[in-house]
């Protein structure tokens, strides 16, 4: 049988994202012959350049910017584009507004509005599931709050952990032991506004990932992150960018996970629909509590294609309307004691943790 051939669209391709995603269907896929059309806003980034992935590139005006729309609907009109992948946080902002008041100019798994602007903010988000128990108790922090030792300490007790209150990538993020701590904290990290200060939580740090699609849950799949690339050069040693992590199968970690997107569909009245991964960490218990919720694919998303749940692929069937796809739901099943291992520019490792090397 020939394949059908698909022209996808996949922005942001600078960061580890887009580029996992382009490989999870490239290379490890196989609904179709992809041509893959990458974009950035940097002439410097690097996936632009990847000829061997991608079949041609462009440099466009950043999401925000007056053009965005001109230039995104001239390639994907002179490139005959099937189906666009969103990826960089604030161009999914950017397009879900869009999709709000009017149609999209191609297909594409946008998350609607209400749970984006519910969602991108940790802080919007933790007061949003502050009575379910779901998250761990949290405050936000002023830098500027004349008060701030006796604000926060009223909430929390050392230690806790603090983090930006918006973006990814671990930004801003540390253990806070003592309010001396807390005071330098917030003068090297001048460019950060707001901060949500949380209980530290001592336990695995997890990530559930949530596949909906027209009001339906169609896919998850669990992992834990384990240590991450560069740590060093990070004060709390997180990076946002996994270099070891797990492939797992934890049911508790699933209905957590699921308990709160659906508090947070029902709070927003938005449809259950596009692509979501909800981080976790557990308490000193065990218990999984949430602590963000990305309304994208992250960079590990290859790993998981390659552990058997490509849910890059499932993604681009959905949106071809594949005749031939499950639509029951699938929380994907790994193989016992797998492991993924990342680097800097290099091709993830997927093996048994019991085939590590041993001193």
């Amino acid at each position: 049988m020939i394949k059908k051939t698909l022209n996808i669209l996949i922005t942001g391709v600078g960061g580890p994202t887009p580029r996992s995603f382009a490989r999870a269907i490239k290379e490890i896929g196989s609904y179709a012959l992809y041509r893959l059309i990458a974009t950035d806003i940097h002439p410097h980034a690097m996936g632009l350049y990847q000829n061997q992935l991608f079949d041609k590139a462009y440099i466009t005006s950043g999401s925000s910017d007056a053009n965005y729309w001109e230039e995104m609907e001239d390639i994907i009109r002179i490139e005959n584009i099937d189906i666009a992948i969103i990826l960089p946080e604030q161009e999914v902002l950017a397009w879900s507004r869009r999709q709000a008041v009017g149609s999209l100019p191609c297909k594409a798994l946008i998350p609607p509005i209400e749970a984006v602007n519910q969602m991108l903010d940790k802080g919007i988000l933790t007061a949003a599931l502050s009575s379910t128990g779901l998250v761990p108790k949290s405050i936000m922090i002023d830098p500027t709050d004349p008060n701030l030792k006796v604000n926060t300490e009223e909430i929390l007790t050392y230690p806790y952990w603090i983090r930006s209150a918006t973006g990814s990538s671990g930004l801003g993020s540390y253990k806070i032991e003592n309010f001396q701590d807390l005071e330098r904290w917030i003068a090297i990290n001048k460019g950060i506004n707001n901060f949500i200060a949380s209980e530290y939580l001592p336990g695995r740090n997890l990530a559930c990932k949530m596949l909906y699609y027209k009001g339906k849950l169609m896919r998850s799949a669990c992992a834990e992150r384990v240590k991450y690339i560069m740590a060093k050069v990070s004060p709390s040693g997180i990076t946002g960018n996994t270099s070891f992590g797990r492939l797992i199968n934890d049911e508790k970690v699933f209905e957590v996970a699921n308990d709160a997107m659906e508090i947070m569909f029902e709070r927003t009245g938005a449809e259950r629909h596009g692509f979501y991964t909800v981080d976790l960490k557990e308490d000193a218990n065990g218990k999984p509590m949430i602590t963000e919720i990305n309304v994208r694919h992250v960079a590990f998303t290859q790993c998981f294609a390659a552990g058997g749940a490509n849910l890059c692929e499932d993604t681009i069937r959905l949106l071809d309307e594949d005749p031939t796809f499950d639509e029951e739901f699938i929380s994907y099943q790994f193989e016992e004691g797998l492991i993924f291992l990342r680097d800097v520019d290099e091709s993830p490792i997927i093996m048994k943790e019991d085939e590590l090397c041993r001193k």
